[in-house]
């Protein structure tokens, strides 16, 4: 389970979290293996909840 100390997550964290690399999940959303990511309004950051890094791991087999 992803630890909730905060209501978002940079690609890093949920890479980290999915057990890939940042250029996978990067390539994966490229592909459209997994949805787009949200983007933060201010810098343009891609941002996940721990409910899409649920999502996420359901997509690519991982509990």
């Amino acid at each position: 389970m992803v630890e909730m100390r905060n209501e978002y997550f940079s690609a890093n964290e949920t890479a980290q979290a999915l057990g890939i690399s940042k250029q996978t999940l990067l390539r994966y959303e490229k592909k459209r293996i997994f949805p787009r990511a949200k983007r933060n309004l201010i810098n343009e950051r891609r941002e996940y909840t721990a409910s899409d890094i649920e999502s996420l791991k359901k997509i690519i087999g991982r509990k």
